[in-house]
């Protein structure tokens, strides 16, 4: 069910006048379920409708679906109750169980890489190979040297199966299974296409985790996973500062007396930023040889007072909050309620999901 992306220009652009029209992306996330309807049948794609629900407790916590029967039921609850007809969807996976990973191989064409990767992922993926789903993505099919390029994907099947299984006993039908940070990176590319030229970062802070994405020219260097996210910080406000959890969440939509603790949230925001250098050190490493020029934030957690601006005061670089409809057009009917200047950029998945075009 894992399917591979290095793009949306690569991917989506190639199955335009075939497939289906709409394709619906659902993001199982820790602090919301969201479900984006992207219509196909334009030049461009249209966002159709929008949706989302939270989700109590923890039902999903880093990924891994803790109480599956209240998460069916919340997906059930949200297509009848939003009136989603489409059942056939795109789901994504992410987390600690997935491993994104550049490797050099010697050169050859996709077919005969096929037969190899398996050899070469022993080397580079800490799970059984047995246990795990693999793909790849050949980022310089073009070229002349003796070694290629490979952009390594590793799933475990445990955790692609559990998402499917979830889908369908929600009476979906998940026709693919996407790695959450490809189909962020797709929806980055279609809103912000300059984030395609030069050495640029996507940071997405969540509930429960932040991924760092470094990209070269659109190309993926490598991917990290932190445990930073609002359900964390809400918690250390209610431990030390005696908060009750909507107290603690106001705070972090700066709401209330938010002011005050800013210098806790500043603390916070470093350690993100401590992230990216710590990246961005690896990559001095491979000689990459030149500085990260841009940075993108996405996610529910990127509202959080000062984390923005910490971010570009401690890294030093142009830093900016996305959002899922930058360029991508809404049809008037989709919004139905939704705030969408509150909810943008913590659409980016569900919107990368459906942007890829079933066929």
């Amino acid at each position: 069910m894992l399917r591979r992306v290095a793009g949306y220009k690569k991917q989506y652009m190639l199955s335009l006048g075939r497939g289906r029209k709409k394709t619906v992306g659902v993001d199982l996330g820790s602090g919301y379920i969201k479900v984006a309807v992207i219509d196909h049948g334009k030049e461009f794609p249209q966002i159709e409708q929008l949706a989302m629900r939270p989700i109590d407790g923890e039902a999903i916590v880093d990924g891994d679906i803790v109480e599956p029967g209240l998460v069916v039921e919340l997906l059930t609850t949200l297509f009848d109750e939003e009136q989603i007809s489409a059942r056939d969807v795109v789901a994504g996976v992410g987390g600690r169980d997935v491993i994104i990973k550049l490797i050099r191989m010697d050169r050859m064409d996709e077919a005969e890489a096929r037969e190899v990767i398996p050899w070469e992922a022993e080397q580079h993926v800490p799970f059984e190979m047995d246990n795990v789903q693999l793909d790849f993505e050949i980022t310089d099919p073009d070229g002349e040297g003796l070694q290629m390029t490979v952009l390594l994907v590793a799933a475990k099947k445990e955790v692609v199966e559990n998402r499917v299984a979830i889908m369908e006993e929600a009476g979906l039908a998940p026709r693919i299974v996407d790695v959450d940070a490809f189909a962020l990176h797709n929806a980055l590319e279609v809103n912000y296409p300059a984030a395609m030229e030069g050495l640029t970062a996507l940071i997405n802070v969540g509930h429960d985790t932040t991924t760092v994405n470094v990209l070269d020219d659109g190309i993926p260097l490598l991917t990290r996973d932190m445990s930073f996210g609002t359900r964390g910080l809400a918690a250390e406000l209610e431990a030390e500062h005696g908060m009750e959890p909507d107290e603690a969440l106001a705070v972090l939509r700066g709401e209330g007396s938010g002011a005050l603790f800013s210098d806790f949230l500043a603390q916070r925001a470093h350690e993100v930023a401590r992230g990216v250098e710590r990246a961005a050190a690896f990559l001095d490493t491979h000689e990459i040889g030149i500085g990260l020029g841009r940075l993108y934030l996405s996610g529910g957690g990127v509202r959080v007072p000062g984390l923005a601006e910490s971010l570009a005061d401690r890294l030093g670089v142009e830093t900016q909050i996305t959002s899922a409809f930058e360029q991508i057009q809404i049809k008037p009917e989709a919004v139905n309620g939704v705030d969408l200047d509150a909810v943008a950029p913590m659409m980016m998945l569900p919107v990368g999901l459906a942007l890829r075009r079933l066929g």
